[in-house]
């Protein structure tokens, strides 16, 4: 079905170009609230809902309110987008240094327990979180790290999925270069770092880049394990401060905004990664 799709998309038919029309217009009633969203961003509250999409009068004072005024409020919010930047970095950071040694090990070394473990991830995969989500706030309560950044970063510092699509590409990899790493005497740890991780560093920027995305839009688990506004992630505290403050639509967007320009960034630099990344999970 999708290679007639592709064939009938590259084909000069009336039928391609109805479809090609068909997707483009899918593709801009998709984008249109992102463009509303940066457009109420960019006018006053008053503007946002009076004319059309570019009628009003454009200014950045919606971004000077978050950054300056609402602080006045209790919503830190360049703060919190510190709080993003610092935990999704920590995480992303700590995801592929954990999950390139485990999978190292589960695609290339024998131990007892190897085949129980990667069940066990298929296993961990397939339960939705939210299951794990009472049982993780327990055990992070009696450890004494709720309304704290370790709440946000320790309990994702692995990642099953990040373990198993890295394991399944270094199964790739000729033995032959492992081969070479022995007879130079090379540690674990160079081994990994200077002989694995370059030849793989296609699922490896997947892995970081899906990682990312997940943290920095991770809502969930921050609006359970923070309470306090001085702590929390950008996400929440742009929904507490919605809830609270509704009728300021401008900053609201302009919040919306800085939530999702970082996303947009990091799509547009690295497409081919997120393109890659979407293939190799529906397989």
């Amino acid at each position: 079905m999708i290679r007639r799709l592709r064939a009938l998309l590259r084909s000069r038919s009336p039928g391609g170009w109805m479809l090609t029309i068909a997707i483009y217009a899918l593709a801009l009633t998709w984008l249109y609230p992102f463009a509303w969203m940066v457009a109420a961003s960019l006018k006053p509250t008053a503007q946002i809902y009076a004319g059309g999409l570019f009628s009003g009068d454009f200014t950045l004072d919606n971004f000077r309110f978050l950054f300056a005024t609402a602080d006045k409020l209790g919503r830190p919010f360049l703060k919190a987008l510190a709080i993003s930047a610092l935990v999704t970095g920590a995480v992303t950071a700590s995801v592929l240094l954990s999950s390139a040694f485990i999978a190292y090990a589960l695609a290339r070394l024998r131990f007892p327990g190897r085949t129980l473990f990667g069940d066990f991830l298929l296993l961990q995969m397939v339960i939705p979180t939210s299951m794990f989500i009472l049982p993780l706030f327990v055990l992070v309560k009696e450890l004494g790290l709720l309304n704290s950044l370790w709440a946000l970063i320790l309990p994702s510092m692995m990642s099953g999925w990040g373990i198993y699509m890295m394991a399944q590409s270094f199964k790739a990899i000729p033995e032959e270069y492992l081969d070479a790493a022995r007879l130079d005497r090379a540690s674990l740890w160079q081994t990994v770092t200077r002989v694995v991780v370059p030849l793989n560093r296609s699922i490896i920027a997947i892995v970081a880049l899906f990682t990312f995305t997940g943290t920095w839009d991770n809502f969930l688990w921050p609006l359970i394990a923070i309470s306090d506004t001085e702590r929390m992630p950008l996400a929440v505290l742009l929904a507490t401060f919605s809830k609270q403050y509704g009728s300021y639509v401008g900053p609201v967007m302009a919040g919306a905004v800085l939530q999702t320009l970082p996303l947009v960034l990091l799509f547009a630099l690295f497409r081919r990664h997120f393109l890659q990344g979407m293939s190799l999970t529906l397989k």
